[in-house]
């Protein structure tokens, strides 16, 4: 069976009840309230996980064409449900997870992972720091997360747990595993905050908050990564510090670890030719990410961020680096493209239907009269937009249903529009502490066995409350030095 029957008929009878049984509130198309109905059915699903995410969006275009909730003429309607596949944002992402593939297939990653071990290894605290800082260098050609924590470091981090006998098997994860094992997680969605390409969903984000202003605010790759600079580093800074608080190692001196790490950079051999022209290639795509040549010789030589992508793209194919088959075998892109396209125009044509603008309206007087002013207010959004994760096993389900209304509520309570889309922005990274299924990066780490499920949601909650305050309290202030606000 294609389908999980449960799960599939929770979506479907959820998707009918929201069409047939709830009377179209005043103010709202039927058109936009069918698509409503279809939407709601489509991420229950997802949550439910009923059938993989990328076949999901291929019924989510069928049902969109077929019922022409968008437009009157079929034709149209199909149109309309292929629209996103030209969203240069939703190219940038699966360009950018086949060039990530780059990173595995050379084993450039792996060599970063393993001399940052050689250098800060001597300690447990410094092998964590070593998997945190890699993680981070990775972060901003690498827009799979869970390929990121789970495929590159998450590997390096069990090696290194092992050869000091630090196994969940044999009750010695207490050693350094556990440890260990949080690091390798908890820098991820940190990571995934500071680059728009850290994680899928950012560009969506990009999207989102653009429609919401009018355009008035793009943010932009560098624009993206300046404000999370700061921030982000502190939390990446103090996060070993107090999971090494909560869950001390029994093994401190890890004097092992840099002989190991050295010992697997000698298996490697030097650096092949391959991993040079990667290495290369991740410099370039940075320097045309951060906009370096508009800011020496003037906005004629800027590069559009998907173009970058694909300048990055076609010369590791011209190089040999890649090969089309690699490209092919890349099914995460190719299904990130996928569910992207289908997710992004369900959402776009709820904004233009209007259901998101009355939405975001029903929000907005809800809050409004409270009357706690536009910083409470806010507060109490963007709290309950990040802890509403504790329902989505799909960061992208979670931002695509709720991102849109919460942030124009907020807009329409008084909140500036930058600052508020940063902090939504950070909310929406900072979620995926909370649980074991929050990402897909979550039941890989946690698979390994290393840390109980009440360890988890405990570190995930402290976490979530930490790292929304830096953000909060020190981006704010980096953001108005910034003069973002």
């Amino acid at each position: 069976m294609g389908f999980k029957p449960i799960p599939a008929a929770v979506a479907l009878l959820i998707g009918l009840i929201v069409w047939f049984a709830i009377p179209v509130p005043e103010g709202v198309s039927p058109q936009a309230w069918h698509l409503l109905a279809m939407f709601v059915g489509v991420i229950a699903a997802i949550i439910g996980k009923a059938m993989p995410i990328g076949a999901l969006s291929i019924i989510a275009i069928m049902l969109v064409a077929v019922t022409g909730v968008t437009a009157d003429s079929p034709s149209k309607a199909m149109n309309d449900a292929l629209s996103s596949f030209g969203n240069p944002l939703i190219w940038l992402i699966g360009v950018a997870i086949m060039i990530s593939r780059g990173l595995l297939k050379t084993g450039l990653g792996a060599r970063v992972g393993y001399l940052f071990i050689g250098l800060w290894g001597k300690r447990t605290l410094g092998v964590a720091y070593s998997l945190a800082v890699v993680e981070l260098l990775l972060a901003p050609v690498t827009p799979s997360n869970t390929a990121r924590g789970g495929g590159i470091i998450h590997p390096i981090m069990k090696s290194i747990a092992s050869s000091y006998d630090s196994d969940p098997e044999k009750g010695t994860e207490k050693r350094m595993g556990k440890f260990l094992a949080l690091v390798n997680y908890h820098a991820n969605p940190i990571s995934s905050i500071m680059f728009i390409t850290a994680t899928a969903p950012n560009p969506l984000i990009v999207d989102l908050v653009a429609k919401a202003t009018n355009s008035d605010i793009h943010l932009s790759w560098g624009t993206w990564a300046l404000a999370m600079l700061v921030p982000g580093l502190v939390a990446m800074f103090l996060m070993p510090l107090i999971i090494y608080w909560l869950y001390p190692p029994e093994i401190k001196h890890t004097p092992n670890a840099v002989a190991f790490a050295k010992e697997r950079l000698k298996e490697q051999g030097p650096m092949t030719r391959d991993e040079k022209i990667m290495l290369g290639i991740f410099a370039v795509l940075l320097i045309l990410w951060a906009g370096i040549p508009a800011m020496l010789f003037g906005k004629s030589f800027a590069v559009d961020p998907t173009t970058t992508a694909f300048i990055g793209l076609s010369l590791l194919l011209l190089t040999g680096v890649l090969s089309w088959d690699d490209i092919l075998k890349e099914k995460s892109a190719w299904d990130t493209i996928t569910w992207f396209a289908a997710l992004v125009m369900m959402a776009t044509f709820l904004n233009k239907l209007g259901l998101i603008t009355w939405f975001s309206g029903v929000l907005e007087s809800s809050i409004g009269s409270l009357g706690m002013g536009w910083m409470g207010a806010c507060a109490l959004l963007l709290l309950a937009y990040m802890y509403a994760h504790y329902m989505f096993a799909s960061t992208t389900a979670h931002i695509t249903a709720m991102f849109a209304a919460f942030y124009s509520a907020g807009l329409a309570l008084g909140a500036p529009p930058m600052l508020f889309a940063l902090m939504m922005a950070a909310a929406s990274s900072i979620m995926m502490t909370l649980t074991h299924y929050a990402t897909g990066t979550s039941p890989v780490v946690f698979g390994s066995g290393f840390v109980t499920l009440g360890e988890w949601w405990k570190v995930g909650f402290i976490m979530s409350v930490i790292e929304l305050a830096i953000f909060v309290v020190i981006g704010g202030v980096w953001w108005k030095v910034l003069g973002y606000y």
